[in-house]
């Protein structure tokens, strides 16, 4: 019975182009894969398109956002803007994932303990001061509304909300006072025909020309708040604001002396997802809308980093601190985008490239070596077989073997690195060749 013998190689013509490609190929694979994860996980692509919350129609909220929109295309991003009843509405949506908003206007005051924690801010964007108009003369707390019509907002407005913390912060709650769920033009005309004793205005309401409108009714005064100090200090969401006499008309020097007012500052709020390259757009563009001086503010003081309701986002400290990376102010957005990204993978890919380029020689000899191995294998076969064999047939049939050994041996390709084994294995070959010539001359004796 023929016994077993290993299995020499057969193809040699390109040994050392084919060892090197299945050493080399498997761990290229596993190392593009893996690159490939980094890049899907850790670092993505900017999104093409997001979703802000504005506010409701024609309100200052919405055209804010519809401003960042048109600033936002020219790094062809998309901004999808969608309508909402205010702040509180904003900040719903962007707590339901089902909504897929990434960034709303929220105005300070209408947060929860569970939003504060979930949702991070790329910065205070603009003032919502709360005015107060009311019928009569000398009040200066808003205790002194108690039993009176008061219009505190529309129902899901920021500014319902806000004036429900402030009167109950002063002992006015609904009961013998009338809370109307009214604001704006609507508010400011109640109060004019005496159908209200107050309005508490906020936002769009608050425009120059309506209050010089209502400054001007004979009967009509705003709320000084005297105590705005300790305001700020009650409600952290809050700033004080003061409007310097003459501000709203220098002719008339309206207001006479400085008009303390409070109010929230609105926010841009975000997902903690949001892409940092996103972040650094829409805070430029907040730089760019907001930057300039106003009625309620001096140059430069929007956009901030104040840290009210919200974390400062580690994107938004980064771009307030140092501005917009080299890159992204030398090429377009997109080609610095992917250049931003392949820097950044540079750290892991080379974590992962230098041991496998280590790997590589390591695997490349030990399968050229391997090589070598199986004519071992298959010497060892012929040479115990010769200290059993007892006939000259048996003899014959080894040194057959052993011819076909040497036979694949002389077309055997081997890179010179690894050519000291290959005249070693030669040697063996010789060796186990003498030894069966040597048991044939004492088979002759």
């Amino acid at each position: 019975m023929k016994k077993y013998r290993p299995r020499l190689p057969q193809e040699h013509s390109h040994v050392a182009w084919r060892e090197l490609s299945l050493t080399s190929l498997p761990i290229a694979l596993v190392f593009v894969v893996l690159v490939g994860l980094i890049v899907w996980v850790a670092d993505p692509a900017p999104p093409k398109t997001i979703t802000i919350s504005a506010g409701p129609h024609d309100s200052s909220l919405l055209n804010t956002a519809n401003t960042y929109k048109r600033i936002l295309a020219r790094n062809g991003i998309t901004l999808n803007v969608l309508e909402s009843d205010g702040s509180v509405q904003n900040l719903q949506r962007l707590m339901d994932p089902k909504q897929h908003v990434d960034i709303a206007l929220v105005q300070g005051g209408v947060s929860d303990e569970a939003a504060r924690a979930s949702l991070m801010s790329l910065g205070g964007i603009f003032y919502i001061p709360i005015v107060v108009f009311y019928r009569g003369k000398d009040m200066t707390q808003l205790s002194q509304l108690e039993g009176k019509r008061i219009a505190i907002g529309r129902e899901g407005s920021g500014t319902r909300q806000l004036s429900l913390n402030l009167l109950a912060a002063n002992g006015v709650t609904a009961g013998d006072t009338q809370l109307v769920p009214i604001d704006g033009m609507q508010a400011a005309e109640q109060l004019v025909a005496g159908n209200i004793d107050a309005a508490m205005l906020s936002g769009d309401s608050t425009t120059r020309s309506l209050m010089l409108r209502l400054l001007g009714i004979p009967g009509i005064s705003v709320m000084d708040f005297a105590e705005a100090n300790a305001y700020t200090r009650l409600f952290p969401y809050l700033d004080e604001i003061d409007l310097p006499p003459g501000v709203l008309d220098l002719r008339r020097k309206v207001p006479r002396e400085t008009l303390h007012m409070i109010g929230p500052t609105v926010e841009i709020v975000a997902r903690p997802n949001l892409h940092p390259a996103i972040s650094d757009l829409l805070i430029e563009a907040a730089q760019e809308v907001h930057g300039a001086a106003g009625l309620m503010q001096r140059a430069g003081d929007f956009p901030n980093t104040t840290t009210r309701e919200y974390r400062i986002s580690e994107d938004a400290t980064r771009y307030y601190k140092s501005g917009k990376s080299f890159l992204y102010r030398v090429l377009p957005f997109w080609v610095a985008s992917i250049t931003d990204r392949i820097l950044v993978l540079l750290l892991p890919v080379a974590v992962l490239l230098f041991p496998a380029l280590r790997l590589i020689p390591a695997l490349y000899g030990w399968r050229v070596r391997s090589r070598i191995y199986r004519y071992y294998g298959a010497l060892i076969s012929i040479e115990r077989g010769a200290l059993t064999t007892s006939t000259e047939e048996q003899r014959l049939a080894l040194l057959a073997e052993l011819d076909e050994i040497e036979a694949s041996l002389n077309t055997l390709k081997m890179p010179l690195a690894y050519a000291d084994a290959f005249y070693v294995l030669r040697e063996h070959v010789g060796f186990v060749r003498m030894h069966l010539t040597g048991t044939q001359r004492e088979h002759a004796l």
